[in-house]
């Protein structure tokens, strides 16, 4: 297994050096929404941004009014990373968790660079957590946490992604970043912690799949197991029906999921096993940086 020190340098020459290109400087601009705090309402000048009109304001006193904020001087993010029993799938270059570890390296190393903070919450689990601080040893930390975490291997237990979610609401008092990294394959129940995550914070979905979850190989029988419930259960792939069964189910819960994001306004990098980081990731950043202009044109 590589160390810590190994995996980030690896990500920082494949991955990160890439991406610089398309930050040129503006990192918080991309990864982060208005992180600002409100600091008082006053009425409208000529020159003033329509985004930050006060509707509810404007509608009592009859009059324009702006909102006016005062800029967070330290920038905080949190991976808020999945571990459980389904993460440990793949079936082309590696295992989903194993994705996801990459990314979390990549996320930490890049808000650490900037000076900002980034925290980790593991889940389920026990007692992954790592409180945020900044810094290139930090980053490595986060990264050493979920190997450890990953090789540990302790089956489903403590708290679930709706569980987490409320936890970290909890936790955090001022806004942050968060990225959720997840196959969203386990218990249900999770869409409404999200909504009130992203209510007061910038949430991030990073999806993380497998080519081979979207569709039953035709190979025979064989033995399948749920990997949450350890369930086996024995099926003949060479029947079509079958095949057509699990493809309507998983299109199903792809529309299920994809429903629950975009309902709650949430922004998805989708990542797979087969793909390199650096594509999506690209494509996401490109994605940002045009949604941002066109907000900032008050459309």
């Amino acid at each position: 297994m590589e160390t810590p020190e190994r995996v980030l340098r690896r990500l920082e020459f494949k991955v990160v050096r890439r991406l610089d290109g398309y930050f040129f400087g503006d990192y918080t601009g991309v990864f982060y929404g208005p992180s600002l705090d409100l600091a008082e309402v006053r009425e409208y000048q000529p020159g003033d941004e329509v985004r930050r009109i006060d509707w509810n304001v404007t509608a009592r006193m009859s009059r324009l009014f702006v909102r006016q904020y005062r800029e967070e001087r330290e920038l905080s993010a949190w991976l808020l990373v999945d571990l459980s029993p389904s993460m440990r799938f793949g079936t082309r270059r590696q295992l989903k968790q194993d994705t996801a570890i990459e990314f979390a390296g990549v996320a930490g190393y890049i808000v650490t660079r900037h000076g900002d903070k980034v925290g980790l919450l593991g889940f389920p689990g026990r007692g992954v957590f790592v409180p945020p601080r900044g810094g290139r040893t930090h980053a490595l930390r986060i990264i050493h946490a979920l190997e450890q975490a990953a090789a540990a291997d302790g089956g489903a237990t403590g708290m679930d992604l709706a569980g987490s979610l409320r936890h970290l609401g909890r936790i955090l008092r001022r806004r942050c970043l968060v990225f959720l990294v997840s196959d969203f394959l386990g218990p249900e129940g999770w869409e409404a912690p999200l909504r009130e995550l992203g209510r007061r914070h910038d949430v991030i979905a990073v999806w993380i799949q497998d080519p081979a979850e979207r569709e039953l190989p035709d190979v025979g029988g064989l033995f399948v197991r749920d990997p949450e419930t350890g369930e086996e259960l024995w099926v003949d792939t060479s029947d079509t029906r079958l095949r057509a069964a699990y493809r309507d189910l998983v299109g199903r819960q792809r529309a299920r999921i994809e429903a629950a994001l975009r309902g709650n306004r949430i922004d998805v990098i989708e990542l797979s096993t087969a793909e390199p980081l650096v594509e999506p990731l690209t494509r996401f950043i490109q994605f940002r940086k045009r949604r941002g202009r066109w907000n900032s044109a008050g459309r």
